[in-house]
């Protein structure tokens, strides 16, 4: 009788380590961090294999993950927000997605930028959080000279889409900068430099507001 007690005395023990652990290690995890490791991700599938996730960012009290396959890609927004699934049109296009492909701004509009390179091109996409709601901004972004990014350059607290162009069609190494914005029309574009390097701020030029002009047509 008393070896019984024993048993189940020990075993209710290694049963409050095991549990207490378990606690112990929840309240480790760091906050508010960015999800950089791979992994599978249930049966979901992008392209022809199962999604793995390829990066995540928080912003604000959602996370803005990078979920990758053979043939093509989706974004997945879980949170505060809601949940939300969008295609990735750009790894359905062949641009090559990795653990640096995803920018966000958090703001009272949020901006998540979305790039990577297909042919020596940068092409991005963008989803936008405004009053509680995640959308797809409906412009695909390109960039011919190889850098987009997110800058507030209007400065009415929302990021732009900053991309570098060569000029000349890409027969020459002139470059300048063209401004979007996400929720309006474009902002303008810089005078060409003679070379990207030269662009203010490269590898990130970020131009002013009086530095654009209308962009001349393609």
């Amino acid at each position: 009788m008393g070896g019984t007690r024993s048993v189940q005395v020990i075993a209710v023990v290694a049963a409050v380590v095991v549990i207490a652990g378990l606690v112990f290690a929840y309240f480790q995890r760091p906050n508010n961090t960015d999800s950089g490791q791979s992994g599978t991700d249930g049966g979901m599938r992008c392209g022809t294999t199962v999604c793995q996730v390829i990066i995540g960012k928080s912003v604000g009290k959602d996370l803005v993950e990078l979920l990758g396959g053979t043939g093509g890609g989706r974004i997945r927004v879980t949170g505060a927000s809601g949940p939300f699934i969008f295609e990735m049109t750009i790894a359905e296009s062949g641009a090559v997605v990795d653990d640096k492909s995803l920018r966000c701004v958090e703001a009272a509009v949020s901006v998540c930028l979305v790039h990577g390179v297909q042919g020596g091109k940068a092409l991005g996409e963008v989803l936008v959080r405004k009053d509680g709601t995640w959308s797809r901004a409906q412009t695909a972004y390109q960039s011919s000279a190889g850098y987009l990014g997110l800058h507030d350059v209007n400065e009415d607290g929302t990021a732009d889409v900053v991309a570098a162009q060569f000029a000349c069609d890409g027969q020459c190494k002139d470059t300048f900068v063209q401004v979007f914005s996400v929720l309006g029309p474009n902002l303008g574009c810089t005078t060409a430099a003679p070379a990207r390097e030269q662009l203010a701020g490269w590898p990130t030029p970020v131009p002013k507001m009086s530095q654009l002009r209308p962009c001349a047509d393609s």
